[in-house]
């Protein structure tokens, strides 16, 4: 394809309820999009940065500008461009895979649009459905949080995850399971807010019977989360924030610091380089499911896909559009006994809803090819 112009649009979305982590609370999103037309058609990316870098490095700001000021000069020097071109085009800037992520998404979702094809067929889906569990944030009180835990169950989601930090962490995790039993899936994420001298706190976790403990130590030690499945950790350790691709995947594997892997392909660069954990993974035997970073309806779809893979094992973090938004900005997505259907349209299935897109929308800036100016020459 041949790309005519890029478009990255700023919205401004609240949330339906406060969403706090270890790391912050939320209250609503600074999205970011990116619009690729190319050979008159169109594709969709969203940026999962947040606001602050808080969660990682990259953020909603810096996003934006590395999209203009490195990536998009990059990639529209190109005279023809596909999905599978985009990563080694952008290889020679350092990080910023989430800006990575969502241009890639885009042209892969005009590229898969023009060919007729939906992204859970390219990527090698085998379920038409996906099992949804519900990320379930850090709560003032234990009775506030038991109640959210009840509408929730309530509302068919098949597994809970509850947010911990130090602190908050076995008196909520007991609460959970003695108030809903044994046959409630559960798991906890800590968001990398444990340190290797945690390990007594996180040995008592284990009497709960959860699925998972998710990233306890910082994103760097890998060495630290082997250090604790061989000290006696019996709870199998997922990796979310370590996770950065496949040879890190890899790497993580062999060396015994996780039996499970949260991918998320924001964090890794993409759908692309999501593929290549998930069989990584599964190539090892080691369970993998899909991570959520509030993601609007675009982000949304194209996680659904992804997630219907064979290798996705464990309910994924890809909840309802009302767990977030009163309002979508595509058709909502429900839960129905507690799974959410792929999206069987071509590309990622999904569009926004232009009257919801113009109302959200606070800026917007578009990159035609004419204008790119010239990729920087690194330094020597």
């Amino acid at each position: 394809m041949k790309i005519d112009c890029v478009e990255l649009l700023r919205l401004d979305m609240p949330l339906v309820t406060p969403f706090r982590t270890s790391f912050g609370t939320q209250t609503r999103r600074d999205v970011l999009l990116v619009r690729v037309v190319a050979d008159g058609a169109e594709g969709w990316g969203e940026c999962v940065a947040l606001a602050d870098p808080l969660y990682s490095s990259e953020y909603t700001e810096a996003a934006h500008r590395a999209l203009v000021d490195q990536l998009l000069p990059r990639l529209l020097a190109l005279p023809d461009v596909t999905a599978a071109s985009v990563a080694p085009a952008l290889a020679a800037v350092h990080g910023h895979r989430m800006s990575k992520a969502a241009l890639e998404t885009a042209v892969l979702d005009a590229q898969l649009r023009s060919a007729g094809m939906p992204l859970a067929e390219y990527l090698g889906a085998v379920q038409p459905s996906v099992s949804s569990g519900v990320s379930v944030g850090i709560h003032d009180s234990i009775p506030e949080l038991l109640d959210a835990v009840d509408g929730y169950l309530d509302a068919g989601y098949a597994r809970i995850k509850l947010k911990i930090e130090p602190g908050w962490d076995i008196e909520p995790v007991a609460a959970v399971r003695d108030r809903f039993g044994d046959q409630t899936l559960l798991q906890v994420d800590a968001n990398a807010a444990y340190s290797r001298n945690d390990l007594r706190t996180l040995r008592v976790l284990d009497r709960f019977d959860l699925l998972l403990i998710e990233q306890p130590l910082p994103e760097e030690d890998i060495a630290g989360h082997a250090h604790l499945a061989a000290a006696g950790l019996q709870t199998p350790i997922c990796l979310d924030e370590s996770i950065t691709s496949a040879a890190v995947a890899h790497q993580a594997i062999t060396t015994g610091a996780c039996r499970i892997v949260n991918i998320k392909p924001g964090r890794v660069g993409g759908y692309l380089e999501a593929r290549r954990i998930h069989d990584v993974c599964a190539a090892a035997g080691v369970p993998v499911w899909a991570g959520g970073m509030l993601e609007t309806g675009i982000g949304r779809a194209a996680n659904l896909a992804l997630a219907a893979l064979p290798n996705f094992t464990l309910p994924s973090d890809i909840a309802g559009s009302d767990r977030y938004f009163r309002q979508d900005l595509t058709d909502p997505f429900t839960v129905v006994d507690g799974r959410i259907d792929v999206p069987a349209g071509r590309g990622i299935g999904v569009t926004p809803i232009p009257e919801v897109l113009a109302e959200l929308t606070v800026r917007r800036e578009t990159v035609r090819r004419a204008e790119a100016r010239a990729a920087p020459v690194p330094s020597t």
